[in-house]
C-alpha cells in the first residue's frame, strides 16, 4: 500500500474520530446515548394519562423529552422487535422470525449490520445490561455485556435495579476513563410476565426482591402496591376481578422499572454526562394481554416513546403527533453519532436500505401536529416456534389494513399468557357460556379473515371489518398496493403468500409471484 493511501486512510480515521468525539455544545464530553427498553411495557404512566400507576421518574424523563403519541413497534414479539430496533430492518428482512432462546432458536442473518456492530467500527463504546434475547453474537457484539446470553440470570440483570445500577456505574466509569463516546442499552425484563417460568415470584415477578421471606431484597426498590379496584382496565381486557388483580401486579413491576430509570438518570448526572447524552425510552411490543403482545392491532403495535435531546432543551416537555416506529431507532442513533449506514447486500442484487428515519429532524422534534400523510408498517411471523401466524400491516392516520397470511389456522396463545389469571378467567367464562365482560369472543379472536380493514376514526376498537365493503374497495386497493410496495422494498420472502410462489423468470431473473390457484 502506498504512503499516500496510508496517509489518506489515517486522515479519514482521524476525521471520523474527531467527528464522533466532539463535545456537545457547552460541555467537554463526547456525544453519548442511553437507550432504555421496557419488556412488554405500555402506557401505564402519568405522562400518558394513567394517574393510578406511580411513575415519577418516567414522568420526569418525559418532562425533559419529546413525548411521541403515535409510536409503533414493527413486530409484536420480544426477540423480533429487539432485532428490528437494533438493525433498523423488519423481522422478515433481518431473519429474526421468532424468539431467540431455547427451542425457538431464531437468529438474524449473519451478514446483517447491526447498530452495535456499526458503532464499534466507528469508535463508539457499546454496552448492554439486561435482556438481550437476540443473536448471533457476531451480529450483535457489545463491548460490555451483562445479559442472559453471558450466563447471568435474566431476572437479576433485568429486574434487580440495584444490580443494574452497579453494572451501569461500572460501564460509565470505564467509558469516562477512556473518554469514549458510548451507547448504553438498558433492556429491562420488567414488566414481562413470569408466571410460566418463576411462579413463586408472582405473575409479573412483582414479589421478586420485595423483602418477604424467600423473595430476596432489592436494596434500591421501594415496592408500590395497588388495589385492584383502582387500576385502569384497558378496553381490550375484560373488567373482572381476576383481570384487575393481574393488572395490579403488572403495575407493581412497572413501578420497579420506574425507580430503575431514576437510578440511571442519577448515574448520568453523577458521571457528568447527562448534558451530553441522548436518552430514548420505549418498549418492544404491546402489553401481555389479549389483543396486545403477539397481535398487530392497535394495542399490539402502539408504544410509549420519549426522546430527550440534550442539545435542544426547547423541545423538552413537548408532544409530537408525528408517526414514528421502532425501525427509526437505528437511524436516529446513527445520525446522533454521524455514522453512515454502509452499502451491503443480503440475498438480492440490491443494497440493503433502511426504511426508518432519524427522529432528530426538526419535524419530529418540534411538536408538530399530525399531517395525516403517513404510513407505518409492521411484519410478524412467529412468537414461540409453535405460533406460526404471519401477518403484514400498513397503518395510516385513518386506517389499518391487516393481512393474515395463515388465516385458515387459528391464532395461537403464548405460554406466558395462557396460564395467566386473565386468560384463564376468559377461558373459564367462555367454556361455561357465561358473560365474559369482553368485547370479543374467543372464537372470533382465534379465527380471523385473510384481510382486515378498519377505519380508526370511527372504530377505535377495530370491530367492524370493512375489507368486504364495496364502498371501501378503493381504499382497500390503495392500501394493498402500499403494503405490497413495502414488502418488495424490504425483500419480504412472504410477499406471494398464501396464494402464490415467488419465482425468478426471464433472462433478467425478475422476481414474480406465480399463482397456485388455491383460492
Amino acid at each position: 500500500m502506498s504512503r499516500i493511501t496510508n496517509s489518506l486512510m489515517l486522515l479519514a480515521v482521524s476525521c471520523v474520530s474527531s467527528l464522533l468525539c466532539r463535545g456537545v455544545q457547552g460541555t467537554s464530553n463526547p456525544r453519548n446515548v442511553l437507550f432504555i427498553l421496557a419488556d412488554d411495557g405500555g402506557f401505564e404512566m402519568g405522562s400518558y394519562g394513567n394517574n393510578v400507576s406511580k411513575t415519577p421518574h418516567l414522568d420526569a424523563l418525559a418532562e425533559r423529552s419529546v413525548r411521541f403519541t403515535k409510536a409503533f413497534t414493527s413486530v409484536s414479539s420480544c426477540s423480533p422487535s429487539r432485532a428490528s430496533l437494533l438493525t433498523g430492518l423488519p423481522q422478515h428482512q433481518n431473519g429474526m422470525y421468532g424468539l431467540h432462546h431455547t427451542v425457538h432458536h431464531f437468529n438474524c442473518f449473519d451478514a446483517v449490520r447491526s447498530l452495535p456492530l456499526l458503532l464499534d467500527q466507528h469508535g463508539v463504546r457499546t454496552g448492554i445490561i439486561g435482556k438481550k434475547h437476540v443473536g448471533p453474537e457476531s451480529v450483535f457484539p457489545f463491548n460490555y455485556s451483562r445479559t442472559e446470553e453471558d450466563g447471568y440470570s435474566v431476572t437479576q440483570v433485568g429486574r434487580n435495579i440495584t444490580l443494574i445500577k452497579q453494572y451501569a456505574d461500572e460501564f460509565l466509569s470505564d467509558s469516562s476513563t477512556g473518554h469514549s463516546p458510548f451507547l448504553l442499552y438498558i433492556a429491562f425484563h420488567d414488566p414481562h410476565r413470569c408466571g410460566h417460568t418463576q411462579p413463586q415470584y408472582g405473575q409479573f415477578c412483582e414479589k421478586f426482591g420485595n423483602g418477604e421471606p424467600g423473595m430476596g431484597v432489592i436494596k434500591d426498590w421501594k415496592p408500590v402496591h395497588y388495589d385492584p379496584s383502582d387500576v385502569v382496565v384497558p378496553y381490550f381486557v375484560q373488567d373482572t376481578p381476576d383481570a384487575r388483580a393481574d393488572l395490579a401486579a403488572q403495575y407493581t413491576t412497572i413501578s420497579r422499572l420506574d425507580q430503575g430509570v431514576g437510578l440511571l438518570i442519577d448515574l448520568l448526572r453523577e458521571h457528568n454526562v447527562l448534558d451530553s447524552t441522548l436518552i430514548m425510552y420505549s418498549s418492544d411490543n404491546g402489553i401481555p394481554f389479549q389483543v396486545g403482545r403477539t397481535n398487530l392491532y392497535e394495542p399490539g403495535m402502539s408504544e410509549p416513546m420519549f426522546l430527550s435531546d440534550p442539545q435542544r432543551p426547547e423541545t423538552w416537555s413537548k408532544t409530537s403527533d408525528v408517526a414514528v416506529s421502532l425501525l427509526d431507532v437505528t437511524p436516529t442513533i446513527l445520525d446522533w453519532f454521524s455514522v453512515p449506514y454502509p452499502p451491503y447486500r443480503l440475498f438480492s442484487k440490491n443494497d440493503v436500505q433502511l426504511t426508518g428515519k432519524s427522529l432528530l429532524s426538526e419535524v419530529s422534534l418540534a411538536g408538530e401536529r399530525d399531517t395525516g400523510d403517513w404510513q407505518i408498517y409492521a411484519s410478524q411471523n412467529l412468537h414461540e416456534v409453535t405460533m406460526y401466524y404471519p401477518m403484514r400491516v400498513v397503518r395510516t392516520s385513518r386506517y389499518r389494513l391487516l393481512h393474515n397470511i395463515n388465516y385458515k389456522m387459528p391464532f395461537s396463545i403464548d405460554q406466558d399468557f395462557f396460564i395467566s389469571p386473565t386468560f384463564q378467567d376468559l377461558l373459564s367464562r367462555t367454556t361455561a357460556q357465561g358473560d365474559t365482560h369482553w368485547y370479543k369472543t374467543l372464537h372470533d379472536y382465534y379465527y380471523r379473515p385473510e384481510w382486515e380493514l378498519y377505519d380508526l376514526q370511527t372504530d377505535r376498537k377495530e370491530t367492524v371489518n370493512l375489507a368486504g365493503d364495496p364502498s371501501c374497495s378503493s381504499v382497500l386497493g390503495e392500501l394493498k398496493k402500499k403494503l405490497l410496495d413495502w414488502q418488495w422494498k424490504t425483500e419480504d420472502p412472504w410477499i406471494c403468500a398464501p396464494h402464490g410462489v415467488l419465482e425468478k423468470v426471464g433472462e433478467n431473473k425478475t422476481q414474480v409471484c406465480m399463482s397456485m390457484y388455491n383460492e
